[in-house]
This record gives C-alpha cells, sequence and structure tokens, in this order.
C-alpha cells in the first residue's frame, strides 16, 4: 500500500473540508475544530493509524514549528479585521483583559499545578504562563468579522484583541518558567529577565511590528498607484507580510507574535478604508484554516492514540474544570468591572477565552529550552483542558451568540459572510478606498 498517495488523499478530503464545513456547520451547535479532531480520530482507528500520530513530546521541533506557523498567520488575520483605531478608551475591555485577566491567570493557574498536580514551581508557571492566553485560532467563531463589515460589537471586538496581543504577552512568563528550571533556587536570573524578556523583547516586538506596519503600508497604498502592491489584488501578500514582521522581529529578540499584530493594525492604519483589507484577510482566513485543520486532525489523531492522555487522572481533571469554569470567567469577571458593558456581555467574553494551539506552541517551545519535571503531566492537562474547550465552547456559541444578537435587536454574523467590496455598494473610489463611517468611535 501505498502511504504518500493515501497522505495526498487524505490532505485532499482536508482541503475540501476546509471549505465545505464552515458553510455546513454555519447554523449548527457546532465547530470547525470539533469536525477536525473528530476526523483525527476516526483516521487513528482506521486501516491507516502511522499516518497522523504525532505524539508533541517525541516531535518536539515539529509541533513548535507548526503550530507557531498557524498562529502567527491567525494574529495577522487578526488584525487585519479590527476596524476599530487604537486607543486607550476604545480599546478599555482590552487592556483591563491584558492587564488583570491575563496575570491573575498565570498565577491561579499556576497555583492549581503547584497545589493539586503536585508540580515543580517552574512546571506549574509553564503551566499558567501557556494556558492563560486567549487563542487567536479557535477563538475565530467570537471573533469580529471581516474588514469594513460592521460585525464588530463589544463582545467580538474584547475576544479578538484580546487573542491578538495576549499570546506576545504571555511569552515573558514562559521564559520565567525556562529561567527557573535551568536556575533551581537561584535568584540571579531575574535581572536578565527583566531587562531582556520583559522590557526589550516587548519594546522590540511593538517597535518593530509598527514599522513593518508603517512601511508595508506605505509600500502597498502609498507609492504611485501603478506600482504599489494594493494593485496587484493578490490576497497572498498577507503571509508575505506576516513572514517579514515576525522573522525581522525575532532577528532582534523581539516577541514576533506582537509585532505581527501590531503591524496588521499599523497597516490598517495607513489606509484604513481600502478594499485591498478584504483580500488580504481571505487569503489569510484561507491558509488559517488549512493550516488549522491539519493541526487539530493530528491533535484528534494523539488523543485517540491515548498514550499521552493515559496519565489524565482526577487530578488533571480538577485543574482542567477550575481553569475554565472558574479561573478565566472569575478573573475576565472580576477585571471588566466598572465597565459600561452589560452584564450579559461581560459574562459571555468572560466565559469564551478559549484555550488552543498557541498553548502547545509554548509548551513545545518551552520544552526544548529546559527539563521540566513532571512535564508528561504538564502536557496530558494542557490537552485534556484544549479538548474540553473546544466542545464545550464549540456547541454553546452558536446558540449563545445567537441569543445574544437577538437581545440587542442585531443580526448574527455567519462564518461564510464576506465584505462587500464592489464599487456600487460600498462607494469605492478609483484609488480603491470606501466611503464608510470609522467605527467603535472614542
Amino acid at each position: 500500500m501505498n502511504i504518500y498517495v493515501i497522505t495526498l488523499v487524505i490532505f485532499g478530503v482536508v482541503i475540501l473540508l476546509t471549505s465545505w464545513l464552515p458553510m455546513a456547520l454555519r447554523r449548527l451547535p457546532l465547530s470547525l475544530p470539533i469536525c477536525c479532531i473528530a476526523f483525527g480520530m476516526l483516521l487513528a482507528w482506521s486501516p491507516f493509524p502511522p499516518l497522523l500520530q504525532i505524539n508533541p513530546l517525541q516531535n518536539r521541533a515539529l509541533t513548535e514549528h507548526f503550530t507557531e506557523s498557524v498562529v502567527i498567520v491567525a494574529l495577522m488575520g487578526a488584525g487585519l479585521k479590527i476596524d476599530r483605531p487604537v486607543g486607550w478608551n476604545r480599546w478599555a475591555a482590552t487592556w483591563r483583559l491584558l492587564g488583570i485577566a491575563m496575570p491573575l491567570s498565570i498565577a491561579a493557574i499556576a497555583l492549581a499545578g503547584w497545589g493539586v498536580l503536585g508540580l515543580a514551581p517552574a512546571s506549574a508557571l509553564l503551566l499558567g504562563a501557556s494556558l492563560a492566553p486567549t487563542d487567536p485560532v479557535l477563538a475565530g467563531d467570537v471573533q469580529v468579522g471581516p474588514p469594513q463589515t460592521g460585525e464588530e460589537d463589544e463582545i467580538r471586538f474584547a475576544l479578538t484583541s484580546e487573542a491578538g496581543l495576549n499570546d506576545g504577552l504571555s511569552f515573558p512568563f514562559v521564559l520565567a518558567s525556562i529561567a527557573m528550571a535551568l536556575h533551581p533556587g537561584d535568584p540571579s536570573w531575574l535581572g536578565h529577565w527583566l531587562s531582556l524578556d520583559v522590557v526589550w523583547r516587548l519594546v522590540a516586538g511593538l517597535g518593530m511590528g509598527w514599522l513593518a506596519g508603517q512601511i508595508l503600508g506605505y509600500l502597498t497604498f502609498r507609492v504611485p498607484r501603478s506600482t504599489s502592491l494594493a494593485k496587484t489584488g493578490d490576497g497572498f501578500l498577507a503571509l508575505g507580510f506576516t513572514c517579514i514582521a515576525y522573522g525581522a522581529t525575532e532577528l532582534v529578540h523581539g516577541y514576533g507574535f506582537v509585532a505581527v499584530f501590531v503591524a496588521a493594525l499599523t497597516l490598517r492604519g495607513v489606509e484604513r478604508r481600502n478594499a485591498f483589507h478584504g483580500e488580504l484577510h481571505d487569503f489569510g482566513e484561507q491558509i488559517e484554516r488549512l493550516l488549522m485543520m491539519v493541526v487539530l486532525v493530528c491533535f484528534g489523531s494523539v488523543v485517540a492514540e491515548g498514550s499521552l492522555l493515559s496519565r489524565v487522572d482526577w487530578r488533571v481533571i480538577v485543574v482542567a474544570v477550575l481553569t475554565l469554569a472558574i479561573i478565566r470567567p472569575a478573573s475576565a469577571w472580576f477585571s471588566l468591572m466598572g465597565t459600561p458593558q452589560p452584564s450579559a456581555e461581560k459574562a459571555i467574553i468572560a466565559i469564551f477565552g478559549i484555550r488552543g494551539l498557541g498553548s502547545i506552541y509554548y509548551l513545545a517551545y518551552a520544552t526544548g529550552k529546559a527539563n521540566f519535571p513532571g512535564s508528561e503531566t504538564v502536557w496530558a492537562t494542557v490537552l485534556i483542558i484544549i479538548l474540553i474547550s473546544i466542545a464545550i465552547h464549540g456547541i454553546a456559541v452558536t446558540p449563545v451568540m445567537r441569543w445574544i444578537d437577538r437581545q440587542r435587536g442585531v443580526d448574527s454574523p455567519t462564518p461564510m459572510r464576506k465584505p462587500v467590496l464592489s464599487k456600487r455598494s460600498t462607494g469605492m473610489k478609483e484609488d480603491g478606498r470606501i466611503t464608510l463611517p470609522n467605527p467603535g468611535g472614542d
């Protein structure tokens, strides 16, 4: 039997499902990630189990780079579809989720890992730092719509902007756990960590992201129209923008995740209402869905194979329930106290902090830099939490978002809705700009 040919057939099926499933599931209480995992489990139980059973502990580098690719593509897409300009008041909920909810979540999950799972301090901190961020990949069903479609209410905006920035902002805590594992009982690493991993890497990520966005925005929209990148109409330039922003920032030891999202926001700001943003977003979304499906099919195969999840016991389940049902909702709710959003909207923002592929990336990255005591338990805990999060949030998101939209008297966006960018319907000018109101306000 030719394994290569069989792999091609399976990959072709995944590509077809990438296009068809979002349309088929848009009115059902199911999500694309749930179907991907189920498909992977079926493959594992099929006559071809060796194809996709990739244990992340045995293939750490592959796991790291594959999940890294999915996350950075998702971050570019998240930044491109945010219509609201950056501002202190406009982004008030985002700053609260990042500055209050995420540190509280990291501390609480780390305490649960130390107290319930019996993890060493470094491993407990790694667990907390990996699980605190809302995932930009799997949170797509509760994010804003494509550029310039008006699908940007407070719930979707808060979760999209949070997912765009918190992956990079949790990285200092991942690096702190690595330093703790390399220097147990020796706090001498704190100075280096504060100066390099916190200050320099964050400043470099923000600065390089802004610089990349300005340069790419100029080349795309500001140079003479006959030679601008927007003139090409090629959406795959989004992939080039992503790689440039991420790679250039990593070369100067900044946080590439932060840079990619900031670059996308800056690119939007250079020419906010140009139709080309829709082309960039659509291509990025297609690549993101394809990569996500491949990763989750592999994830489902690992789940079905069972060796990694065989370490799941009652303690792991307790930590999973604490993380998803108490720690994330409570910390996010606390961070949003005093904001003008109705209680129902705050509750949805607090509950729908989906765990996902970013957590897998952090674990793969950290375990390649240092030896963590109980790393198998950490992996099992993260994987079971991701699995539960995908299942619960995936089933609940459609009816919950439909209900809150009815409460507010608006139509629920569908996953397949595209931006309307024709000249007749949007008032597009000859230079590619469209005349839409500036959303968000101050």
